[in-house]
């Protein structure tokens, strides 16, 4: 059974700590200060935001005054939709580095593969950024390079021109909506799948399967869907602004749900909404 301080490990063998704590929507200054402390001080080894959160600094910040060495913790962030392509995504590295104020980075993702700016030509774009982030990993300014909502196509298509295969595909990831396709293709390559939106952005607490497994484990839904991600050996990303859920999202290690039940909740559709398609997105 998996403690908090269990990791899975990347295909360049870097070890992640298999619970991370998502910024998405924690606002910049004492908000997404305090959370990330609160996730931080509760046991949280592994905390994940993004250019387009807006809130790097304040996750420096806490990471710095929480009193852990910098080694100690797994810190993610994104590269924005407007800086796809070398000499863009060098600068916005840069810019990610100051707002934290850190030395390196542990993991680094292209955020989106096709945004509104680069619709005509991304597999351009992709190429581009990725050749950044090859150099940046080689460098040693970032321990592991990946991808965030990529489908197979988009994968095809990087491959064509990358040297190092990404070591994450972050997607959305919850009973009711399992990308089957995507987690086939990233298992195949050994690309390591991240669960962003665990919860269905809240959609989870309305489920009637997800009520009564509550009831059956005597756990709440978020610990049932949270402790399912990591049964389906799938990384959950779960985001909170709440101390106690904060604390209660990562109290996942002294139970285990039953292969039935995995299974039965992997069966869901259509309860938790559908991730976005990446190639007609707004932004």
């Amino acid at each position: 059974m998996k403690s908090a301080k269990d990791t899975f490990t990347l295909n360049n063998n870097v070890e992640i700590p298999c619970v991370g704590f998502g910024t998405w929507q924690a606002e910049e200054g004492e908000t997404a200060f305090q959370a990330v402390k609160t996730a931080l001080d509760a046991g949280y080894l592994h905390i994940d935001t993004a250019a387009g959160y807006g809130n790097e600094k304040s996750v420096g910040r806490a990471v710095k005054e929480s009193g852990l060495p910098r080694e100690a913790v797994f810190i993610t962030s994104k590269l924005g939709n407007q800086d796809h392509g070398y000499k863009e995504a060098l600068a916005a590295f840069e810019k990610t580095m100051n707002n934290l104020d850190m030395d390196y980075l542990d993991l680094y993702l292209i955020h989106w593969p096709n945004p509104l700016k680069y619709r005509d030509n991304w597999q351009q774009a992709n190429a581009g950024t990725w050749k950044a982030f090859e150099e940046l990993y080689e460098a040693g300014k970032i321990r592991s390079i990946g991808i965030s909502n990529f489908l197979p196509h988009h994968i095809d298509a990087l491959m064509e021109t990358a040297r190092i295969k990404p070591m994450v595909n972050q997607i959305k990831l919850c009973p009711g909506e399992t990308q089957q396709d995507v987690v086939d293709y990233c298992r195949k390559q050994n690309i390591l799948l991240e669960a962003y939106s665990p919860l269905g952005t809240g959609e989870i607490f309305d489920v009637p399967e997800m009520k009564a497994l509550s009831e059956k484990y005597k756990k709440t839904i978020a610990q049932i869907a949270l402790k399912w991600s990591l049964q389906m050996d799938f990384l959950p990303l779960p985001k909170s602004v709440t101390a106690s859920r904060i604390r209660e999202n990562i109290d996942l290690f002294d139970f285990e749900l039953s292969q039935e039940d995995v299974k039965m909740l992997a069966g869901l559709t259509d309860c938790c909404g559908k991730a976005t398609d990446p190639d007609s997105t707004s932004f």
